[in-house]
């Protein structure tokens, strides 16, 4: 045989091989990712529940519209390698079976507590839905994080969901329709940039209450993060984690994080406000001006990720997982999620504000636009 025609015959038989195998990978890429949106093809409450999938660089993320939340968040340690950082389930069906762990949502109509689950707007009081003990948290057992939500739009990085709230949903009054749009931008960020227009004079708060661990969801603790937060004070709480309307300065305390500490340094001081807690659970007063500013950061020395948070927000709640359990139902890949293994940083204005004329307000009223932003910004050291 001649031996050009045997090293084109050849060249030939390898680049289709090459194509056979990239199809077959990519076949395979396919249907790992049918298999994990397979568990989100359901139905709740007569509405369809997806699985959608975000990608910019070296971040991805995937979201479901049950509750619209946060399923995955992969970040590269400094290694290179992804690690995802939040907990949560495998399917639509076990969000819904534990909504109340509120893994990855976004939570309203007001995040967070109110006491007593009441209060009173131009003289007419307002009964919430009690759901922690006497009050009321994160909207009760009707809050926005066990609705299906709508898709307005998506791309490869971002997506638009939207929810009507009915007068009277969970006893908050006004038709309130709200927005959020989840983007990976090019800054390294996870963006989440709220909207919400009501019909009648209300009080709204919406956060996201993603549980993070910068080692990878599953990983058995997060006391060795260290976390600095740019807050003079915290709001001093009741032994039922309602404010009592006064601040106190964290200077000289388990709560000071002006500068960066490790999170099981003082965790277990003798401190009224953390007996309280049973570890960190409390609102820090933000020293942030009106706008959008850098407000805190996370570090796990072992991957090497740092969170970086920013926030047009008054407000930060800082949960330490002081009441998650080994015996709470397993998480994504069948990982126990034990004793403080994950942590919450919520972005907010103050819990019980409809409550506390002195906090920041969250009247929203009619002719207004409800507007805030949040975004967590990943880097490596």
């Amino acid at each position: 045989m001649n031996r050009k025609i045997f090293f084109t015959l050849l060249a030939c038989a390898s680049l289709t091989y090459a194509c056979q195998q990239g199809t077959t990978k990519q076949a395979e890429q396919a249907e790992t990712r049918d298999s994990a949106a397979s568990g989100f093809a359901a139905s709740i409450d007569g509405k369809e529940v997806k699985l959608y999938t975000l990608k910019n660089g070296s971040l991805s993320a995937t979201l479901t519209n049950y509750g619209a939340r946060l399923v995955t968040l992969n970040v590269a340690d400094k290694e290179g390698n992804p690690v995802d950082i939040i907990l949560g389930y495998d399917t639509a069906d076990e969000f819904k079976q534990h909504a109340s762990n509120f893994y990855g949502a976004i939570v309203g109509r007001y995040g967070n507590r109110i006491g007593d689950a009441k209060f009173t707007l131009n003289g007419e009081t307002y009964a919430l839905e009690k759901n922690d003990g006497k009050n009321s948290l994160h909207g009760g057992t009707n809050g926005v994080y066990n609705k299906v939500w709508d898709v307005e739009s998506s791309s490869d990085s971002s997506v638009t969901l939207a929810y009507t709230s009915p007068d009277k949903e969970a006893g908050y009054p006004g038709t309130v329709t709200m927005k959020v749009t989840y983007l990976l931008n090019n800054a390294g960020e996870l963006a989440i940039d709220y909207q919400a227009t009501t019909d009648k004079e209300t009080v709204l708060n919406l956060t996201n209450h993603a549980y993070f661990n910068l080692n990878g969801a599953g990983s058995s603790t997060i006391l060795d993060h260290e976390l600095q937060i740019d807050a003079n004070a915290i709001t001093e709480v009741d032994k039922t984690l309602i404010p009592t309307g006064k601040s106190l300065p964290v200077e000289g305390t388990a709560f000071d994080f002006r500068q960066a500490h490790r999170i099981g340094e003082r965790i277990e001081e003798d401190n009224k406000q953390l007996k309280i807690g049973k570890g960190y659970d409390h609102n820090f007063e933000l020293t942030k001006k009106e706008g959008y500013q850098k407000v805190a950061a996370l570090y796990a020395p072992t991957t090497g990720i740092e969170m970086q948070i920013f926030t047009s927000e008054p407000g930060l709640q800082f949960y330490s997982g002081n009441f998650m359990a080994d015996t709470d139902p397993k998480g994504k890949g069948g990982k126990v999620y034990p004793f403080r293994s994950a942590l919450c940083l919520e972005t907010q204005h103050f819990p019980d504000a409809p409550n506390q004329p002195t906090f920041p307000s969250t009247l929203l009223k009619p002719g207004q636009t409800y507007t805030s932003k949040t975004a967590y910004r990943f880097v490596n050291r």
